[in-house]
């Protein structure tokens, strides 16, 4: 299963992909799609993503535009993101009913996740104080220096190296309104550098007092995020935990049931992971009977070299 994949839907609405130049579509209603924007870098036309972002302006009431999401921006992102934050910037007094924004919903045949260019992507929240909703796919050149937003109820980072300076970044902002955080954190071969340090003011509570899912995934250190986890304030508030993607091992499992009580949650996700069926039955007989829904799916492949056995994330290059 590919875990890097075209969105479907933003913000509770079908992604429908903008036509390209002299292709024939009907076009919905501004506010009924999630309007995917993006370039084929490698088709027989020559529209460029600044030529495509000006035709769709002015072809939809900008107005009622209530989410977007940019995919292919340029050949293999060479790139980064900067321009688009700039396009976004730029129209905000066109699109006054923008609530959800993801930047690089790009598959792997399209790029791999740590060829996607990204920038410093807060702009955009600065410029859209009613903003619900903010995605970002790929960590390389991520910057999310701490913001203030009073709105913002959905954040999500997909890397398969999340820059431990973005994860200090959120931990630090002002989210008032943040339900949903989802960060990929990925590996530190492609920059994924984050440790648990970095997330202790996130796992301390009180930060962000709305959050009730949280999700610290596709990690190689996820057994150590298990054990911070386990005794971290902040999951008392939580209705549902993701720590999927990653390099769990019942190392990890077994520091949870050791922690505090999980009995509250209505979801714990625990796919892709290296636990073993002992391990994975105790955890299900400890949650499962108070009506909390674990996902222990996929086990993940074990690979031994010269007698190491190598464990890796779902999610890296």
């Amino acid at each position: 299963m590919s875990h890097v994949q075209h969105l479907q839907e933003l913000h509770g609405l079908p992604a429908f992909d903008f036509p390209a130049p002299g292709e024939r579509r009907d076009l919905p209603e501004a506010g009924a799609v999630a309007w995917r924007l993006a370039v084929d870098p490698y088709g027989d036309g020559e529209e460029g993503f600044g030529d495509l972002w000006d035709r769709f302006l002015d072809s939809v009431d900008c107005s009622g535009v209530r989410a977007i999401v940019v995919g292919q921006w340029g050949e293999a992102c060479d790139n980064d993101s900067g321009d688009i934050v700039r396009r976004l910037v730029e129209a905000r007094d066109r699109l006054t009913a923008l609530r959800a924004v993801f930047i690089g919903d790009l598959e792997m045949e399209e790029a791999e996740i740590s060829w996607i260019e990204q920038s410093d992507v807060t702009p955009v929240l600065d410029a859209y104080p009613l903003l619900e909703e903010f995605g970002v796919r790929g960590g390389t050149g991520l910057r999310f220096p701490a913001v203030a937003h009073k709105h913002l109820r959905v954040l999500r980072f997909e890397a398969g190296g999340l820059p431990g300076e973005v994860v200090r970044g959120v931990a630090a902002g002002e989210l008032p309104a943040l339900e949903h955080l989802d960060m990929w954190l990925g590996v530190e071969e492609y920059g994924g550098d984050a440790t648990v340090a970095d997330l202790a003011p996130l796992l301390a509570g009180g930060r962000f007092p709305a959050l009730r899912h949280l999700g610290l995934r596709n990690s190689e250190i996820q057994d150590e995020i298990a054990a911070a986890v386990a005794g971290a304030p902040v999951v008392a508030q939580l209705t549902s935990l993701d720590l999927s993607l990653g390099v769990l091992t019942d190392e990890g499992v077994t520091a949870l049931l050791g922690g505090q009580p999980l009995t509250h949650l209505t979801r714990l996700d625990l796919h892709h992971n290296f636990v073993t069926e002992p391990v994975g039955e105790r955890i299900r007989a400890a949650l499962e009977p108070s009506g909390v829904e674990i996902d222990l799916s996929e086990p993940g492949d074990l690979w031994e070299d010269d007698g190491v056995v190598h464990r890796f994330t779902a999610v890296a290059e």
